[in-house]
Formats: C-alpha cells, structure tokens, sequence
C-alpha cells in the first residue's frame, strides 16, 4: 500500500518544489494500491507544491480519478472553455484560468497551456505516455500544422452572455504522440523517476515547446504514423502534402496512367498523394483518344465527383486526327488538351480555336532544334501554342533537357513540365536520378514563379505508387 509520502518523496526526486507549477496527466491504477486513493495523490501534489505552488489538470471529459479529484476539490477554479478547460488547485490558478474561452485558439496563445508554460511550469506524465500529453497540441497550434482543422461552432455561456465560436487548428484524430518520448528523453529535459509502480515523466513546458517546435519545423509530420492502414495519419499526410504543393507558384496535376487503372483507385491515390488535378491520359490500359465518348464523358463525371479536377486530356500517339480528341474535351467539358507535337499542329490549333479549347503540343520524336523551329514557325503565323516540356523526351534523343535543350527558343511557350526522370538510353529512373536535369528545369521555374502545371508523369510507374512519387516530389522540392 502505498502512502502518500512516499509519492511525495518521489514528486521531489523527479524535481518538483515548493513553488512551482504543474500541469499534472495521470493515471491512479498505475501506482498501485494507493492508502486513500486519488485524493491522497493531489493531496501529496499539493504538499510539494505548497501553497505558493499550483497543481492544473485539463478537465474537459473524463480523464481519471486523480483529475477527476483535482476538479472536486473546494479550492479548484476551473478554465472557461467547452473543448480545451483545466482546472486548477493553487497561487496562480485565476490567473492561468482567466478567459480561456476568448483565446484565438484552444491551446495557445492566452490559454492555460502556453501560460503555463511562461511560467517555467512543468508537464508531468504519471503512469501514462506522451499520447495524453495534452501541452503537445500546442506545438502543434503554433505550427499551425495544415491538417488541423476548425472545431464546428459551440454555443456556451459567459460572463457576458451567451457566445457562440468555434476554434481553428484543433486538434484532430490520431496521432503519434508516442514516438516523442526518446526525442525529451534523449534531450536530456525529461527527468523520469518511478513511484510505486508508475513510471513519471517531468518536464519544463518551455522546454517541451521547444524540443517539439524544432522538429515539427523539420519535418510537419512530426506526429503522425507511419501505418499505411492508419487512415487518420494517411489522411493527414495527405493534407500537409496539398498545402506544401498549394504553397507554389505552379499547380500540380498528376497522369492517370500513374495514379491507377481504374477511377476509383485514381482518386483515392490523388486523394493520399495530396493532389487534385489528375491529366486524363489511359484508363483500364485504353489510350483517351481511343476512348468513346460516352465512355469519356461518364470518365471525367465520375473523377469529377471524386473532387478532382480534370486538368487536361492527353493523346499518347501521333497517328489520331487531333479534331476527335479536341471534340471530346468540348463534350465532356474539359477546357485543355495535352497532344504530341507534329505536323498537324496547325490543324489541332484552328480546330482548337474553334471549340474554345487550350492546347499544348509535347516533344516525342523531334530534337529540341526541330521543336523550336516548329513552334516559332507557328507563332510566326499568329498562333500562341502551348508547350509541354518533356524532359525525358530529349534526354531519350541524347540532348541535355536544361544545358541545351530549354534553352533552344522553347522557354517563351512552356505552360506544362513532365516531371519525370529516365537515363539517355530511355531507362526510367527516380526523380534527379537520370540525365533529365528535372531538378534543374524545376528550379528554374521556380525562379520564374511559373503559374502553368507540373505534370507527375506516367513516366514514373515501375517506380512507386503515385503517393510514393508525391513524397518523392517533396523531398526534392526541399532540397532546393
């Protein structure tokens, strides 16, 4: 059985003292049997504490017997806030508790958590992990992390009157908090003692912000799995990735031919990838231009309802009549077609104009020099064609895509580029892994601040699945 002063020699040898603030998450049954219970827990809190010190639980739902207890005793003052409240027991409790409810967000600025944390209070984790670690979700509202979302409206009563509000950057489903614990432990912040048989970890708040802030920098999905069935974390990895792309001057689209076979497997991984615009090139292992349509039309409705945009149908051959596949995007209401540059150019161009459509020729079996010629030639003519640069194309012709080929005259009509890497002998290869140079035809760009589309290319299958190449995208686009 055990007494309360051995919990308060405990709470001491961890580092708590006269004076000092803690917000305290806890769990009874992991002591032991305790000689009265919860009570004699706070009781021993309060003890070390002393009455200049002050004891906070956060006391939204049901969180144990030892929270539970601190928001019975006579002397709690409670936080006002419906989703996020503490309560606490102390010196400084009217002052941590003050106006919750009229911070801007739950668990940062102006709440008891990062007030706490000015204080050089400390986080103590009795018997539980860094899953109840509460003090974490305000890195992550300081991170304004993207998967965050606003909490739906809550209508409670205030001094003032009845308020009606709702919080952004709330914190949502699960996470990995777990996987902290060795980050403060090897920071050497954490103290971690034992008392009876729970195990206790105490840390400065400042210290855990700060600790947690540094890598959530590094990389926003600091606190999620890495289950591929965690459909919590696979979809909040999604949202970081739509707002690192979203962050860019050019959009993002990506080849269906890269993202599935069929519609509903491109638009979950669109969906994971983060993505939003899928280029509608083969579906069930059928060309587009070969595609009825009826068959099309119902295509685009279904990617459609799947919250995708349709950013473009692209013919993969050079032998179509370009009036067919130009007819379809008018019927199924796409406004761009993607067609490999040929002699018929100009006639895809006057067809084009005609149905109101965008269109934009890629290289496929002529050299930069050719490309260019063909191109100013039609510009000569007063046609603005669109191009869609293809790294790989002129690689696969044994050009330099970035130290020779961009720069033959081809900058002025780039609207799309194929990121997609291959060797000179035409072998796929992952990106800025080839002779592409797509690192440096994407930094350029970027240079430029280029609106037009960067495709994620069929070029890429064999190498991962779409969701693999977004994170691979990323990972690229950091290191520049």
């Amino acid at each position: 059985m055990i007494q309360q002063a051995e919990i308060e020699k405990g709470l001491r040898t961890a580092g708590l003292k006269k004076g000092d603030t803690v917000i305290l998450h806890s769990s009874l049954a992991s002591l032991g049997q305790v000689a009265g219970g919860a009570e004699t827990v706070v009781n021993a809190f309060l003890c070390v504490l002393d009455s200049t010190g002050t004891l906070v639980v956060p006391a939204f739902g049901d969180l144990g017997a030892i929270t539970n207890a601190v928001k019975a005793h006579p002397k709690a003052v409670k936080s006002l806030h419906p989703m996020a409240c503490v309560a606490a027991i102390g010196a400084k409790a009217k002052a941590i508790c003050r106006d919750h409810w009229q911070a801007d967000l739950a668990h940062e600025k102006d709440t008891p958590y990062m007030r706490l944390a000015e204080l050089g209070g400390y986080v103590c984790l009795l018997g539980v992990d860094q899953d109840r670690n509460t003090m974490l979700h305000t890195v992550e509202e300081i991170l304004r992390l993207p998967y965050l979302k606003a909490t739906t409206e809550k209508t409670f009563d205030t001094p003032g009157g009845k308020v009606t509000k709702s919080w952004p950057f709330f914190p949502g489903p699960h996470r990995d908090f777990i996987r902290l614990d060795r980050m403060f432990r090897e920071s050497g912040k954490m103290n971690i003692v034992r008392i009876g048989h729970a195990v206790v970890r105490l840390i400065k708040g400042k210290d855990l912000i700060a600790v947690a802030l540094e890598a959530g920098r590094q990389d926003p999905a600091f606190v999620l799995c890495d289950n591929p069935n965690c459909a919590d974390c696979v979809a909040q990895r999604a949202d970081l990735l739509r707002a690192r792309f979203a962050s860019e001057s050019f959009r993002l689209t990506a080849s269906a031919h890269l993202a599935g076979r069929y519609v509903p497997e491109i638009i979950e991984q669109c969906i994971q990838a983060g993505i939003r615009g899928v280029e509608l090139d083969v579906l069930a292992g059928q060309p587009v231009e070969l595609m009825a349509a009826d068959k099309l039309t119902a295509t685009v409705a279904a990617l459609r309802e799947g919250k995708l945009e349709v950013t473009a149908l692209r013919a993969r051959g050079v032998g179509m009549k370009p009036s067919a596949l130009i007819k379809g995007a008018l019927g199924c209401g796409v406004g761009r077609v993607v067609l490999p540059l040929s002699e018929r150019a100009e006639e895809a161009l006057a067809e084009a104009r005609d149905q109101g459509i965008a269109l934009s020729f890629f290289n496929t079996m002529f050299d930069s020099e050719q490309t260019s010629a063909m191109l100013l030639r039609l510009k000569d003519k007063g046609w603005n064609p669109g191009f869609t640069f293809s790294a790989t194309g002129f690689a696969r012709l044994g050009e330099k895509p970035f130290l020779g080929s961009y720069k033959q005259n081809l900058r002025r009509f780039v609207d799309q580029l194929d990121v997609e890497d291959c060797l000179f002998d035409g072998t796929s290869q992952p990106l800025s892994h080839g002779n592409a140079e797509i690192k440096e035809l994407i930094s350029i760009l970027r240079c430029a601040s280029f609106d037009g589309w960067l495709l994620l290319g069929a070029g890429n299958r064999g190498l991962g699945s779409l969701h693999e190449m977004a994170g691979r995208f990323v990972g690229l686009l950091n290191a520049m």
